[in-house]
This record gives C-alpha cells, structure tokens and sequence, in this order.
C-alpha cells in the first residue's frame, strides 16, 4: 500500500549531498551536550544518534560557537569546533560515523554569537557586543560595537570550524544565522545596525558578515561543501523588546518582507546552498520559538515567498508536526524540506512512524517548551516535557525487569499513564484504575481549547499505547484503600491527581475553570475569572475567542506571576494576548463578593463592581492524597506521583513517573 505522504519520502538534495527523504531536523541548542573541552559528549553523540536511527534524513546539530575570543563563552557551554580541533574531531567522528550508519545526513550549525540577545545565564561577567552601541535584549546594559578586526577574526574563525566539521565527517555546515536577531542578523537590520563603515549602511553592506563567511568556508572546504543560512525575512519588532502578534497591525521596524525577499536573493546568489526560513527577533521571539498560541505551519507562507524568488533548497519548520500540512506545503512548492525541532525531542522515532503508516504511535509535542527551550533559558539544560529520555537516551535506557511484578495503579491521568507505560515495556504487569471514563486527568480540560489540542493528542496516545502494551485498565472505576487492600499487588502506584480549589463568595455559585472546561457548566455572556494564572489566562483567552466579555481578576500585582510557563516566550505571548484580545484584568485585587449579576473587587483605589453572570475559579489545585495517606504504612512498596505527590506540571508528573517506574525491580 503507497504511503499517503509519499512525497515527504522522496530524496532531495543540498548542493551535491543527497538526502534520503524530505525531513530534517532542526537546530536546537545542544545545552549539556557538550564536554569541558568542547567535544560532544556521550549524551549528545546518543541524543542526534537517535534521531537518525528513527528515520530522520538530515540532522542539524544545535548551535556551536567558532568564536571565544572575540564573544567569550564560558566552557563548557556548547561544543566548539575550533576551542580543541584535534579532540572535537575525535568526538565528533564518532557521531557522524554512526548517523551515517543510518544513512542520515549531518550538518553541524556554526554560531557567529549572539551579541545583543546573549542569555544572561550564559554571559557571565563578559560584556555582550553587537555591530554598534544598542540596548541589550534582556539585561539594562549597552552593547560594546565590534571592531572591524573583531568581525575578521569572526571570519577566519568560520573558515577553521568548518574545516574541522569537515574533518569529521559532517555533511555540510549551517550558519547561525541571518536570523533571529544573532549577531550576524544585527549586522543585517537597520534598527541594529548604525554602523557607517563597510559593514554599515546600504543592504548590501549589512549582508558583508554573512557573504565574507560563506567565502571563507569556501575557500578553506571547496565549492563542493554545503552552506546553508538559518534566515528570517521578516522581524515582526514594533519597537526595542516588543513584539507584534499575530494579525497585529503595525510599523514594522525590523526587516520587512521586501526587504527580506531581496536579502534572501541576494544570499543566495552570493552561494548559500540552502535557506532554512522562519520569521521573528528576539524582541518579538514567540515567532522564533512558537507556543501552541501560534498556528501550526506558521512559517509556510514566509517560506513560499522566498521559494519564489530563489532558486536554493528552501527549508521549513515551525510547528510542521500535522504530516497531511508538511505534505502539502511539498506538494505546493513552499519548501523542499520539512523541518522538525520540538516534535523530534518528543518522538525520535517520528519519521519511521510516519511512513510505516503508525500515526497514532507518534507521541505528541505540546509546544510547552517546558522541558527544551524553558530549561535551556533557565539551567541550560536540553531537554523534553513529554519524553523524558531526550538528551539522556543512555542513562535512562530501560532495563527489563528480573522479575515480573503486579503494580496497582490509581489514577489515569499522565502520571499514572507514564507509569504503566513504562512497567510495561520493562515486563512488569499494570493495572490501572481511574475512576472517569477516560485516561488523561487534567490532559482533559487542559485540551478543551482550540490551542492546546496537543494536550487531547497525548491523552490519546498515552490510550493507544496503553492498548498496545496489553494494560489492564479499568475506567469508571473509583477505588478505596479496602479495594487496594484486596487486589494483592506487589506494589501500589497512587496518582490521583489534584482537586481544583474552590470557596464560596456569597449565595450566587461560581465554578472551577475544569467544569467551564469539561462542558459540565456553560458560561454565559459576562465573565469574571478570578486568578491571572495560566489556567486562568488561557481560560480567559478560550472564552473570548467565544465572544464572551472577559474579566481576570488576579491578587498579586500582575497576570502570570506564578504558575507561568518556564519559557518567556509562552508567557510573554499570553500576557500580551490578553489586552490585545479585548481581556480586562484587575490586579493588587480581591473578589469579596457576588451575588449573580455583580462581583465585588477589592483594590488598591477602592471597591469595583465588575458585571458579571459567570465567576470561574482559577485559583490553584490541592493534592488528593488521602488513598496514599492510609495505605503508606502498611503497603510494603507504595509510590506517590504526580499532582497527589506535589501540584506542578506536566513535564513534571511524566518525568518523576518515569523515574520511579524504571527502577521497580
């Protein structure tokens, strides 16, 4: 039977490398998989290994710096292939040997900095540079303008870490980048770049840095050595650190599309072997990093118009998970190669599934950036919310149980799920018992929105997969200590989830965001929602889409104070999508009273009166714990998980389940 996406399975070619089918893997930053000594370590050799045994064509490497003289970078940090040649030759030979055993394709990604939009985190006490004296993206600091012997030696630097990624056996280089608003994109946009030199100026001269490092690579590799260029043609800054969004009008003040249509045309003639397109800066960078508030496929039409103009391989990313719209935009001529980041931390294997027909089996990324670009940001770690192997393949293999146990699970929600899972590849033997009529836990309502659907495709593989392993699962089945008592287990998985908190602020009722969510209760016109959390905002954000007059009233001084996203780029959408969605909010307030027309707010200037014939609590969840409580002392081996353990999130509730079902013996 021919494959329904046949055509993402067809060989396509950068310069003279051939690649076996029509995905890559995008560029992510390899954080925690570099040595001291700027080799790829263990877990990185494994983490890309693995993504090339799951069928994945081509592999991009995530960013590694060729310059720490000019930007220091403290090691270790990333791999880097000019810091110690002769070992990051010797490490990376051994990765590149076994993806080519897969008949994959790798590029190593080689970074010209980060300049303005350095994570502090990763600054240290070095002052961060840029093509000229701008304000820095996160920190209260005026960048140091780069010397035009600095950007030289940037240069030169390119030209011996490609030799060197040559050296050991990569396919090809990418250049990091044109885009987002790196280094070298700061030397390319006006708003950055005040510069009246060479490298200032007309178009041409702004594009200098990223010609001379294609000539450079060239000259030292051949002609014959694939360069692409990760590249944004178009900004979306309204103005230093902020943003647009989506069907946002506004002056664009970065580069713009007809500017970066003619850049794209111009990079391409200078010899760039392939563009790998997305669009966004780092002052608007839920473009660069979409959450689940962007549209899937959100790049497809930025990609087509440079595909129009070039004459280059076009590559595309961004949310490209939905196999039925990769195909397309193949199929349409808006890119020759799919690209995914944050679907293959999830799902290493996607590209086998997929063309073995096996959909369901691909375990979905929520584009949470919890565990990837959330940890990167804040540890400096790379890793995933719903696939707690990525980046550590070997350290957490799972081992095969000596002996078979019976583990008694209560709850079905994604802890409880993980862990059946998980007993059960190893031979142990799960039961399950959740007392809805459907695996997920809060997955449920989570999901109800139309942005956060990934959320009812985990609940539904976490069934699928269950269904395959052979788990016992009992739905519609509530169970009590006795009942535990009687079913014999050798060992008891409690993870009965949590409980939305609710209290009363007078005779008319008001509900938990879970029953508006679930449909149990129907909000009518004029809501209030008090709690600005996440639960909150996005149930705020659903609403609205609904028409509906929205009300946040939040107790601390502003919305997403806590229990955000970890990762700023899904926060700072939510909160910039509230007031542009027409979301009141009422903070440093306290709802006192209701009577089923008209909340009572206390605040800072006085008491508000905010109409309203809905009031929905959004105000945190408490562990139900109470089954964990009476059994724990007389059940010889009893585990506690998820939010009945401690209320946190998913990333949390899957990986603490995963580490405690891998080692039951």
């Amino acid at each position: 039977m021919p494959n329904k996406y046949a055509n993402l399975f067809e060989q396509v070619s950068i310069g003279n490398c051939t690649i076996k089918n029509r995905f890559a893997m995008a560029p992510m930053g390899p954080l925690g998989l570099g040595d001291a000594e700027g080799g790829f370590n263990q877990r990185g050799i494994d983490y890309y290994v693995e993504r090339a045994k799951g069928g994945t064509g081509l592999i991009f490497t995530g960013v590694t710096f060729v310059d720490n003289k000019v930007e220091q970078h403290d090691m270790p940090n990333t791999p880097c292939s000019t810091h110690n040649p002769v070992h990051f030759i010797r490490t990376a030979r051994e990765m590149t040997e076994r993806i080519h055993a897969y008949d994959a394709k790798v590029f190593l990604q080689l970074s010209g900095g980060f300049g303005r939009v350095t994570i502090p985190t990763n600054l240290g006490e070095h002052p961060p540079v840029a093509p000229s004296a701008i304000p820095h993206r996160w920190l209260d600091k005026i960048c140091r303008p780069l010397g035009v012997e600095e950007i030289h030696e940037i240069v030169k630097q390119f030209g011996k870490g490609a030799y060197n990624a040559k050296r050991a056996g990569f396919d090809g280089v990418q250049i990091h980048a044109v885009h987002e608003g790196y280094l070298i994109d700061q030397f390319a946009i006006s708003l950055f770049n005040n510069r009246t030199d060479e490298y200032g100026g007309s178009l041409e001269n702004r594009l200098r840095f990223a010609r001379e490092i294609l000539e450079e690579i060239k000259k030292t590799c051949g002609d014959d050595f694939p360069v692409t260029l990760r590249y944004s043609v178009k900004s979306f800054i309204k103005d230093w650190r902020v943003g647009a969004l989506p069907g946002e009008e506004f002056q664009e003040k970065g580069r713009d599309i007809e500017e970066g249509l003619k850049a794209a045309q111009l990079l391409a003639e200078y010899g760039y072997d392939a563009l790998d397109v997305d669009v966004g800066c780092y002052d608007a960078w839920w473009w660069n990093h979409p959450p689940m508030y962007q549209k899937k496929g959100l790049y497809i039409p930025y990609a087509k118009m440079v595909k129009d103009v070039v004459d280059v391989p076009v590559i595309c990313a961004g949310r490209m998970d939905d196999p039925e719209m990769a195909s397309k935009a193949v199929a349409d001529g808006a890119c020759d190669i799919v690209s995914l980041g944050r679907p293959l931390l999830a799902d290493p294997d996607y590209v086998n599934k997929l063309k073995a027909g096996d959909t369901a089996s691909i375990r979905p990324c929520l584009s949470c950036h919890e565990g990837c670009m959330g940890r990167i940001q804040e540890y400096s770690a790379l890793n995933c919310a719903v696939n707690p192997q990525a980046c550590r393949e070997r350290s957490t293999r799972l081992v095969p149980a000596l002996r078979k146990k019976k583990v008694v699970i209560v709850g079905g929600g994604v802890a409880g799920c993980e862990a059946a899972r998980v007993l059960a590849i190893r031979g142990h033997e799960p039961i399950v018992y959740e007392k809805s009529s459907a695996l997920g836990g809060n997955l449920i309502p989570g999901g109800t929105p139309s942005f956060k659907q990934d959320d009812h495709a985990l609940a539904a593989w976490y069934t699928h997969e269950l269904k395959k392993l052979g788990v016992e699962v009992h739905l519609n089945t509530e169970v009590g200590a006795e009942d535990v008592r009687k079913l014999g287990a050798d060992v008891v998985i409690v993870a009965t989830g949590s409980k939305p908190k609710v209290f009363s602020l007078g005779s008319a009722p008001v509900y938990p965001a879970a029953d508006v969510l679930l449909g149990k209760v129907t909000a009518k016109q004029d809501v209030a929602i008090i709690g600005g959390g996440l639960v909150g905002c996005e149930t705020a954000l659903w609403l609205r889409e609904q028409g509906k007059n929205v009300t946040i009233v939040e107790a601390l001084p502003k919305i997403l104070a806590v229990n955000a996203p970890l990762c700023h780029a899904n926060s700072e959408m939510l909160a910039a999508l509230i007031p542009f969605k027409g979301i009141r909010t009422v903070t440093s307030a306290k709802a006192t009273g209701y009577d089923g027309s008209t909340l009572q707010v206390e605040t800072a200037d006085g008491v508000q009166s905010i109409k309203a014939d809905t009031v929905i609590l959004a105000v945190g969840y408490t562990s139900e714990n109470e089954l964990y409580n009476q059994l724990r002392d007389e059940v010889p081996e009893i585990h506690l998980l998820g939010d009945a353990r401690r209320v946190a999130n998913i990333m949390y509730a899957i990986w603490d389940a995963y580490e405690v079902a891998s080692h039951i013996e």
